[in-house]
């Protein structure tokens, strides 16, 4: 059986035990389609030439073995450190919180092209936009890119809106807009004080249609190599309308319903296309009570080992299996190419 080496790219900085990265190593590790599995971080200094100065330099590596685990002193990623030069690889599997640098994904794609990643990085960038979602306008609640102050009054003219910054994530920098009230997080203001604000930054928003049934839970579904692994639902706190766990919500146990199938269906082979393999995807309710695509997110996608307790299944394993299965499809059929 041909067997692969794979290299994880992380940053542990702001890892937590709930973090999925170390079930999907152990998981990985042992499969028999893996020959040998390491990470390397961005958290650690001697790796700065790499990560920050787009350097080509060996990497400092740790074993994904049984003894990787989660520590607050991130001394998982200190024991038995070790240069590694990134062309050994055959595989490298991007799980880095975004945002992460349009210079550095180039980096990645120009510096090593012979090397399968685990997501793309030009796929990863592309899709890292929320002006990516503009692609599936049947999908999603009336949008309009906003790029100026006239842009965002003709379209909250139109009804109540919601400003999404494009490449900030896990809720950060949302404004709502309703009428002559606007909201960041819980803070209220008046349109005329945001006009003043944005009058003195670059103008990049996805303005997006604000839902009545948003109290109804932002749903995360996770999907992988086009199968969809399973979900969980994001319940705003009380008094506020943002869904984001990060920014106060609360995750809970959610199945996928018909069109949310269609939505994956929908969106899958443009992802497929792009090198996408793992992504998750946001759902909210519509107003008409039917789910709608509200977000893609293909970075660092968690949620397996969470969601695989609530449902009693090995969510992780399955996840994996795919992910082999994927790594060696393509890597046979570069092979058979080549020859």
């Amino acid at each position: 059986m041909q067997r692969y080496k794979i290299l994880v790219l992380t940053d542990h900085r702001k890892h937590s035990k709930e973090n999925s990265l170390y079930d999907l190593v152990h998981s990985m590790n042992h499969h028999q389609r893996c020959a040998q599995l390491d990470i390397a971080t961005r958290g650690d200094q001697l790796n700065d030439l790499f990560f920050k100065e787009h350097i080509l330099k060996s990497l400092f590596v740790v074993k994904g073995d049984d003894d990787f685990a989660f520590h607050e002193d991130g001394r998982a990623f200190k024991k038995h450190l070790r240069k590694e030069n990134l062309n050994t690889y055959d595989v490298v599997w991007l799980r880095m919180p975004p945002p992460l640098s349009k210079e550095f994904l180039n980096f990645l794609k120009k510096q090593f092209p012979l090397i399968l990643f685990i997501n793309d990085p030009d796929g990863i960038y592309k899709t890292g936009s929320k002006e990516f979602l503009i692609n599936f306008p049947e999908l999603c609640p009336p949008m309009q890119i906003c790029r100026s102050i006239e842009d965002i009054i003709n379209f909250k003219n139109r009804f109540p809106i919601v400003l999404k910054p494009f490449r900030d994530y896990g809720g950060k920098g949302i404004i709502r807009i309703d009428g002559d009230q606007v909201w960041e997080g819980n803070k209220q203001s008046t349109f005329t004080e945001l006009v003043d604000k944005l009058s003195l930054s670059e103008i990049e928003y996805l303005g997006v249609k604000f839902l009545k049934n948003v109290s109804k839970g932002d749903k995360r579904i996770v999907v992988v190599d086009g199968k969809i692994m399973g979900a969980s639902l994001r319940l705003p706190a009380k008094d506020s309308w943002i869904c984001n766990v990060s920014m106060g919500g609360s995750s809970n146990h959610s199945e996928v319903v018909a069109e949310e199938i269609k939505i994956v269906e929908s969106v899958n082979p443009k992802l497929s296309e792009m090198g996408i393999v793992m992504y998750g995807i946001d759902t909210l309710m519509g107003d008409d009570g039917l789910r709608i695509l509200s977000e893609i997110n293909t970075t660092s996608i968690g949620g397996l080992p969470q969601i695989g307790q609530m449902t009693g299944r090995p969510l992780v394993k399955e996840a994996v299996d795919l992910i082999w299965s994927y790594v060696h499809k393509k890597i046979s059929k570069e092979d058979a190419i080549s020859k």
